[in-house]
Order: C-alpha cells, then structure tokens, then sequence
C-alpha cells in the first residue's frame, strides 16, 4: 500500500502519526501535490475529489477521506485506537477534530487563492468562529478524555492543534484554553508528533 499525501496536510500528517504509533512500516507517504484549482494526475486518478489522502491498496479501489483511511488500517492492523468501550466519544472527539481543520484548511486556501483586495473577511471571521467553538468545546467537555489510554481522538486533535500553529499562529488558540494547550504540550512531544511535524 501506498499513502498519497503532503507533509502540509493535517489530514495527512493525522494518519501519518496513526501509523506511527500503531508501529506500521510498509505504508510509506508518496508525495503529491494536491489543489482546490487542480491536482497532480496520479491524485485525481487515485481519489476523484482530488484530495488527500488516499490509501492505494495493491489488489482493491483506493480509500479516501482520513476517518476512512484511519477506520481502516486500524482494523487491518488490529492497533486498536478505536476501542468498542468509547467509540462513540473517540468517533466525536475525531470529528471535532477534523472540523477544526477542515475550517483552518479553508482559510488557508482563502489567504493562498485569492488577492488580499478580495478576500472575504466575514466569512474568514466564520470559519474562525467555527474552530473557537470548537476548541471551547475540548476544553470545556474532553480533556478527560483526551489525558486518558491514547485513541484516534488525540491524535486529530494533536494534528489539527499542529496546523493551527503551522499555519494560523497569529490567531492565538491558546488564549483562555489552558487545560487544551497544556495537554498539546504534552501530546507533541511524542516521537510520532516530532516526526511528521510540517515544515
């Protein structure tokens, strides 16, 4: 198998530290460029939304969207970041995650694409409203959760806080989250989170 991706992504990098930390050695990150405006060939062969990642497996259709790719090598692999016992919370915690950098994804594009002059402040603000709320959230409702057995729930919030610091610093997410941002300093120190830091 193969993963298509970008050290960029925190999508990528989110199944880049599962692998790690499940111990997996034979998916290696072949690298590729993917774009809003229109990717490499051998992405949107792979994936037809031209997104990444996606998982090609040798004798059957490639897999994408991470929740997908994560779902699946943890049961291929038995590395057991989705226990039975907590799922429905590892599966929202996951989803939080995801949802911070899918808005945190947007406002980099919207920076990226378009000329400052025509930038579309407001819904800028709303994308950023959307990943406040969410961080609220965390802080208020999981870190329980999230200083307990290590699931597929810490490691999206550790790849989704990651890209908040590559790519959004000047937005402060750490103000006022003290419990979030004590648990990030923890969380990404681990050798997996060191390993596939952007750059």
């Amino acid at each position: 198998m193969e993963l298509l991706g970008s050290p960029a992504s925190p999508f990528v990098r989110k199944v880049c530290v599962m692998i790690a930390e499940a111990g997996i050695v034979d998916v290696p990150l072949v690298q590729v460029a993917a774009s809003p405006l229109g990717g490499e060939d051998r992405l949107n062969t792979a994936n037809p939304l031209g997104k990444i990642p996606a998982l090609i497996r040798p004798d059957a259709p490639t897999l994408y969207d991470s929740r997908v790719i994560t779902r699946y090598l943890d049961a291929t692999y038995g590395a057991g970041f989705y226990p039975e016992a907590r799922l429905w919370d590892v599966l929202t915690i996951e989803a939080t995650a995801d949802g911070i950098m899918d808005a945190a994804v947007s406002l980099t594009y919207e920076r990226r694409f378009r000329a400052p002059e025509i930038q579309f402040a407001q819904w800028m603000d709303g994308q950023w409203t959307k990943i406040a709320r969410a961080l609220d959230a965390l802080e208020g409702l999981w870190l329980s959760h999230l200083n307990g057995p290590l699931d597929m729930g810490q490691i999206a919030v550790g790849s989704a806080l990651g890209y908040l610091d590559f790519r959004h610093d000047d937005r402060g997410w750490r103000n006022g989250r003290d419990g979030l941002a004590a648990w990030y300093a923890a969380f990404a120190n681990r050798p997996a989170m060191q390993a596939t830091q952007p750059g």
